[in-house]
């Protein structure tokens, strides 16, 4: 029996929160055995072959890696139409639904792959992580009016939407330094995933943590691999992969709701007061962000830097939501 082609995997984060099992353990190992062990994944995790911002062009690269994880928002200029998923701030409430919406993106709307194709990558899997929360030092009785209060979030949309509400937003380097910030009160606020921010423990700083399952704002991994090896492979293999693409889906959904069920507990155990945002809430502070306007001055940039196509897709993309939604 012939040895077997190894693919070289590269991630940014290390083995063993939600994302990476789900990649471990149900995706590389459903590769393996559909392919009857024709392919083996040699995973390299925690930034060991490259950092997060520099997988895009490991990957395309493929010199040190064959495949391996894209956060779209870390490559806004090769993936700019990939930044339209934030930008809708309530999605499905159920993971199986937030699953079928991207399922059906990469499947009905040739514009992402496209894009991915002109970085030399092919999507093989995408990934979904935890909703955001909103972490406070003191209670928040509304999201709706933070005139006066600081706050800080990587993304420029969710930067955007904080202003909107009457808030301020700083850039701060992720790191424990921001759960000394909400110490100390130099932070009122942190609006993050509820991972990252259980990763640098702010709740110990901000232990008013209001959430909710639709709360998504479009947080995707892409898990890539180098345009030149996917053509290598035989197109028996390019099967295995897809089925177990596949089975990597069927399995996701459940893992969402499930693994947020254990984060709420893990985050209430640390001793936070946490709390669900209810429908009227979302509502209010969807009205209040005014991201339609946002959304519109977005892909006017948009055009002027030769993307013409984003008003287009972002129409295409808030429509699917919608059904989705329903």
């Amino acid at each position: 029996m012939a040895a077997p082609k190894v693919l070289r995997y590269t991630d940014h984060e290390p083995y063993g929160g939600m994302r990476t099992r789900l990649i471990n353990d149900v995706f590389f190992a459903a590769i393996e055995k559909e392919s009857q062990g024709r392919l083996k994944v040699e995973a390299h995790w925690n930034g060991e072959t490259s950092i997060s911002y520099d997988a895009l062009a490991t990957i395309s690269n493929g010199s040190k890696a064959d495949m391996g994880i894209v956060v779209p928002e870390y490559t806004a200029r090769q993936l700019p139409l990939h930044q339209i998923f934030k930008s809708f701030v309530i999605g499905p409430d159920h993971g199986a639904q937030q699953v079928e919406f991207f399922r059906r993106v990469y499947h009905d709307m040739p514009e992402f792959n496209a894009e991915l194709d002109r970085n030399n990558l092919v999507n093989l899997q995408f990934f979904l992580g935890y909703p955001v929360g909103f972490f406070t030092a003191k209670p928040l009785k509304s999201l709706t009016d933070l005139q006066g209060t600081t706050w800080r979030t990587a993304s420029f949309w969710h930067q955007a939407y904080l202003n909107n509400t009457g808030a301020k937003t700083v850039t701060l380097p992720w790191n424990t330094g921001i759960t000394t910030a909400l110490q100390e009160g130099r932070l009122d606020g942190l609006m993050v995933n509820l991972d990252s921010g259980y990763d640098i423990h702010a709740e110990r700083a901000a232990p008013n943590i209001l959430l909710s399952p639709s709360l998504w704002l479009g947080h995707v991994y892409l898990l890539t691999m180098n345009k030149k090896t996917w053509e290598s492979l035989e197109e028996r293999d390019r099967q295995a992969i897809q089925r177990a693409a596949a089975t990597t889906q069927q399995a996701m959904g459940a893992a969402l709701d499930n693994n947020l069920t254990v984060m709420v507990k893990t985050l209430e155990q640390e001793g936070a007061n946490v709390r669900y945002l209810n429908k009227e809430e979302l509502t209010a502070w969807q009205n209040a962000i005014n991201y339609p306007q946002i959304q519109a001055q977005w892909v006017e940039k948009q055009k002027s830097e030769g993307v013409d196509n984003a008003g287009e897709v972002m129409q295409k993309v808030s429509a699917l939501l919608a059904e989705t939604r329903r």
